[in-house]
């Protein structure tokens, strides 16, 4: 991933935007006022969170990424926006070097041997007796055969190189197998297969890139219950969610995700039709797997145990660490770091504790209804803790009661609202059933805190997880660009079919990206000039910032080279789909304003001859994508 892609995965456009328009929620997206045109009448302006854009409607009508957005505000090229969001994103800009260019070859071979090793697993779990007993638990617990297939499940067999004379017999190294966490190794040297008779959990990045495995076990005196693959250039557990890559779309479309504690929890609730189900995989819950939350959702509900939100919480004094899974396979409940995280990322966390004795794929199964009705019940986390602490207590004891109100007030005091903290202190007074003048003195106000030290920026290596959603029109973009850069002859032959088609030439603004607008900048000043051949210029003059891509973009198409016919007709099918998506998502925007009945009636009118003239373009690239794609 280019430095580029992981700035646009760390910044949310909404809060960019909201530093300097104020903005509307409106359904999924927002409006306002255009920061870039006079405009106080018609909130013309809208942001597209789900897709990271934005997009004028009014005088300006343009839009694009957090990079124009920047460039347009602040006047400026996109190398001085590329360097002022790596800064505010905490990404080190690097220049792509030969040895960076073997690293992501190498990270790119790891993801390659564990997508192999999927099929390895899967294979023994399906097609061979020693899989059986897998098998079988799989549908004891409820599994079909379906679900175990699409979730990629599998079975580590018995033995200690089962896995490692299988890959080494495929070419791969001792080295590779350990840095894809596949092997383990002894103190005096000796590697074996990390996992042996386990169940095989793949998991995969937010894109649905292999990662790394989890793994429970089959014979119940095997220790630890669950293991993880180690920390690896790929593996990282704290900042990734199981079922992420899954659940994602139905987060967006429920807007709202809940966290539960296993890996069979997340797959049953995807199997009963619950998709927005994911897992921190036994961790504490950590920030960053929050902030990859927040991309999709600000609503997020936290599942427990009975046991781990109940009595641990409490003897652990609400203030834990966090616990690796190899030791410990409890989501272990914090509820102060859960809201400090509320308070950063502006999230709504709620928590919900399970009935005595269910996990949720138990509940699930069962009752679908239960589990519908039980996260529509869910509870801020003040609430929660002080609900849990009081439960089974006797509230008629003074001394009981001082020692609920000294665990909750804390937590009340670092609530940055003070609507949510005046309502929070009435609400535990009337559980303890005391005088909420109680109170004073019990915790520090917050006036008088004293001051914490500033905080020092966070290292670059510690800031939160890569994220990139990528989008239809996204991959579409980039294939472009693939396909110009290496047959740049096509280009002219290219405006021909889509002029005959009484479509326009392909320039800057088909791309949505302003780092591809960019390098489209770049092709079209490289063919316009005779001073340069046309491929040195591209190279020579595509700015520093962008060298990475470029080099990314011109690596080989695949193992089989193609002919400059395949690439004419890939090239022209690739562009008309951009534009045809564009168009539509262009109709949708334009209707979504339509219906909010947003600005005066010469707006309005404004919007409807858009469209009009929007669905007569579609027409002529539906027209176009039925003619022969032949080069001249």
């Amino acid at each position: 991933m280019t430095a580029i892609d992981e700035i646009k995965s760390r910044i949310d456009i909404v809060d960019l935007v909201s530093e300097t328009v104020q903005l509307r929620r409106a359904g999924k997206n927002y409006t306002g006022f255009c920061p870039f045109h006079p405009n106080t009448r018609t909130p013309s302006f809208v942001v597209f969170p789900e897709t990271g854009t934005w997009r004028c409607f009014g005088a300006c009508n343009e839009g694009g990424d957090i990079f124009r957005f920047v460039m347009k505000k602040e006047g400026w090229d996109f190398s001085q926006a590329l360097h002022f969001l790596a800064e505010k994103a905490g990404v080190k800009l690097e220049v792509m070097t030969p040895q960076k260019e073997e690293e992501r070859e190498e990270f790119e071979r790891l993801r390659a041997l564990l997508e192999e090793a999927v099929t390895f697993y899967r294979f023994h779990l399906l097609e061979t007796p020693a899989g059986k007993p897998a098998l079988e638990y799989l549908y004891h617990r409820g599994l079909t055969r379906a679900t175990i297939e699409a979730f990629g499940l599998g079975y580590a067999p018995e033995g200690w190189d089962n896995a490692l004379k299988y890959f080494t017999g495929k070419k791969y190294s001792i080295d590779d197998l350990r840095q894809a966490g596949l092997l383990s190794e002894s103190e005096e040297g000796r590697v074996f297969d990390r996992f042996r008779h386990r169940i095989m959990f793949p998991i995969r990045d937010v894109n649905g890139k292999m990662a790394g495995f989890g793994a429970r076990i089959l014979n119940p005196q095997d220790m630890p219950k669950f293991l993880n693959s180690p920390q690896t250039p790929l593996f990282d557990k704290g900042k990734l969610l199981y079922g992420l890559d899954r659940a994602r779309k139905a987060i967006r479309q429920m807007d709202q995700a809940v966290i539960v504690e296993g890996y069979l929890d997340v797959i049953a609730l995807h199997q009963a039709g619950f998709e927005n189900a994911v897992s921190p995989m036994g961790t504490a819950l950590t920030e960053d797997q929050l902030r990859l939350l927040k991309r999709f959702t600000r609503r997020i509900v936290l599942a427990l145990d009975p046991d781990t939100a109940g009595q641990k919480a409490t003897l652990r004094g609400l203030e834990v660490a966090r616990q690796a899974m190899d030791q410990s396979t409890e989501v272990v409940f914090d509820a102060r770091g859960l809201l400090r995280h509320e308070a950063r990322l502006q999230a709504d966390l709620r928590v919900v504790t399970l009935p005595e004795g269910k996990d949720p794929d138990d509940l699930v199964l069962s009752d679908p209804e239960a589990w519908k009705t039980l996260i529509a019940n869910a509870r801020p986390v003040v609430i929660h803790v002080m609900e849990t602490l009081a439960a089974g207590q006797n509230l008629d004891d003074p001394k009981v009661k001082s020692e609920i109100a000294a665990q909750v007030l804390p937590l009340i005091e670092d609530i940055g609202n003070p609507i949510e903290r005046e309502d929070y202190r009435q609400r535990l007074a009337r559980l303890l059933r005391v005088d909420e003048r109680a109170f004073v003195g019990m915790s520090t106000p917050r006036a008088e805190r004293t001051p914490r030290r500033r905080r020092e920026p966070v290292p670059a290596t510690a800031k939160p997880p890569v994220l990139t959603t990528v989008r239809p029109t996204r991959a579409l973009e980039e294939q472009t660009l693939r396909l110009l850069l290496h047959f740049l002859e096509l280009l002219s032959d290219l405006d021909r079919f889509l002029q005959q088609n009484r479509l326009a030439r392909l320039g800057v603004m088909d791309f949505e990206q302003a780092d591809h607008q960019q390098l489209m900048r770049v092709i079209l000043d490289a063919m316009n000039q005779d001073e340069y051949d046309v491929d040195e210029y591209v190279r020579q003059f595509t700015p520093e910032s962008l060298q990475e891509k470029l080099s990314d973009y011109l690596k080989p198409l695949g193992e089989k080279e193609i002919s400059p016919q395949e690439a004419f007709e890939q090239l022209v099918r690739t562009i008309l789909r951009l534009r045809e998506l564009h168009i539509r998502e262009v109709l949708d925007q334009l209707r979504f304003l339509s219906a909010e009945g947003q600005g005066d009636s010469d707006f309005q009118t404004g919007l409807l001859e858009s469209m009009k003239q929007s669905a007569e373009i579609l027409r002529y690239i539906h027209y176009a994508q039925k003619q022969p794609m032949i080069l001249p």
